[in-house]
């Protein structure tokens, strides 16, 4: 009797809502991808299970698993796992992968992932080529290999050996599964079954990472039947990348506590009373702000402390740092989104305000200021305008300010209070001046200086600023 497979959705949604696929004839994908629905549903991990799909053949898996689901970008389903993994404890977690997004890419982020030993399952598909692109050579392509891009075959002596990812990943201590199967028999597949629910029961426990590489048929690319693309894998993959299990630890595993520390705002600060949820204020439009400089000027700890501020006054509120290899003297930004309503992106490839601190940001971030902007920048630093982007443009003494009133490092502070005499945050003031005296609250003989600072750049704001 023929069984429909569990743990798939009743219909896939594509095309004309058959069960069709996007796999080839003969393809692993799909053997290997109903291995994987089965055991979810027989271990009944559905409701706890998050699938991260590749770019590849794979790429359409959330039309197919009834599951949660995440699409990785190329070669970041392992950094897209980690990330679910930390946010979600207690997550069945599985990143999905094929030899070119993890072997080339993506293998950074999978090996460092499998060293840290998260807590997901690696489901790693070796069909030797870059399948869903036309057939490149993958860093599992065999030796003597014919592909797309080697015609001639690989060339060891030019393009290195293939990549043994599950012996590679075994040199690490963090592991706790590794195993290579296949699914080119019968008898080989029902390995891989066993494969696919120990790595899950890993998942399920709590145990830690786990590894499972299938050597999988590719009859589109290799230019083979269905049966002869079968008969290659057994004949000619397995004695690159041999069968079995590397590794085995899960016996001897104590689970570990399904939690995460989770750091807010009062984490970053030190202190703070704490802050109210959100409260939706349609009337409170959606306000972007850059503040870039480099490492070292506060335009990182600036961007915190309006953050913060918004945070106080129950604004929905991001805040995204950015700087260069070197946080201190390297570039330097920070991105903060403040809004009445729900917020889409901490992105800002546009904002409303641009506070910059040195001229390479001006020239970086100018042009990208939106319509009606506002940009404030050092006035010790000469700039020239070249955007055709109708935008107000503010030269403001923010470090001759600061060095005036005996904190010379206070340059950022200055420029906080130029944008309250402004009138350009979307904020009350006590909770701007209450959240820039718990930014100081491990250095409190700060608190004052700063406060006038604060004070003086508002009064000249208000003097010289029209």
């Amino acid at each position: 009797m023929i069984k429909k497979a569990q743990g798939f959705y009743e219909k896939f949604d594509r095309k004309d809502g058959s069960r069709t696929t996007t796999y080839c004839a003969g393809c692993g994908h799909g053997l290997i991808q109903k291995l994987i629905a089965e055991q979810m549903a027989e271990l009944g991990l559905g409701d706890r299970a998050v699938f991260v799909s590749p770019v590849g053949c794979a790429a359409f898996s959330y039309y197919y698993f009834d599951c949660g689901h995440i699409g990785g970008p190329h070669g970041r389903a392992s950094a897209v796992a980690t990330g679910v993994t930390r946010v979600l404890p207690g997550r069945v977690v599985i990143a999905y992968q094929g030899d070119g997004d993890l072997g080339a890419i993506g293998f950074n982020h999978a090996f460092q992932a499998a060293n840290r030993g998260e807590k997901f399952a690696v489901f790693f598909i070796n069909n030797s080529v870059y399948a869903m692109t036309g057939g490149q050579m993958a860093p599992t392509t065999l030796v003597g290999q014919k592909t797309a891009t080697s015609p001639f075959g690989r060339d060891a002596a030019k393009t290195g050996s293939p990549l043994k990812a599950c012996e590679v990943f075994n040199q690490l201590d963090a592991p706790v599964y590794i195993e290579r199967v296949s699914v080119a028999d019968t008898k080989r597949i029902m390995q891989a079954k066993k494969a696919v629910r120990k790595a899950l029961e890993i998942q399920r426990d709590g145990k830690g990472y786990a590894f499972v590489e299938f050597l999988s048929p590719c009859p589109t690319n290799w230019r083979l039947d269905a049966v002869k693309a079968a008969e290659f894998v057994t004949n000619e993959m397995e004695k690159v990348f041999p069968l079995g299990c590397l590794r085995d630890r899960s016996e001897s595993i104590v689970p570990a506590a399904q939690s995460i520390e989770v750091k807010t705002m009062e984490d970053l600060f030190g202190g703070g009373e704490g802050s109210p949820d959100p409260v939706p204020t349609p009337s409170v439009a959606e306000k972007s702000f850059k503040f870039s400089g480099s490492g070292g000027q506060g335009v990182l700890s600036l961007g915190l402390v309006i953050a913060h501020a918004a945070e106080k006054a129950a604004r929905y509120v991001t805040w995204f740092p950015s700087y260069g290899p070197e946080q201190r003297g390297g570039s330097a930004s920070s991105s903060v989104v403040v809004s009445g309503t729900e917020i889409g992106s901490p992105a800002v490839d546009h904002p409303n305000v641009l506070v910059t601190m040195n001229r390479p940001a001006f020239e970086r971030f100018a042009g990208t200021v939106a319509p009606e902007g506002l940009i404030l920048h050092e006035a010790s630093v000469p700039v020239m305008m070249n955007t055709r982007t109708p935008v107000r443009l503010l030269a403001f003494p923010a470090m001759k300010i600061a060095a005036d009133n005996g904190v010379p490092k206070a340059a950022n502070t200055a420029m906080l209070g130029a944008l309250l005499a402004l009138n350009v945050l979307p904020l009350p003031e006590e909770a701007v001046l209450e959240a820039l005296d718990e930014s100081f609250a491990e250095r409190p003989q700060l608190v004052e200086k700063n406060r006038k600072v604060l004070q003086a750049a508002k009064t000249w704001a208000k003097a010289n600023i029209k």
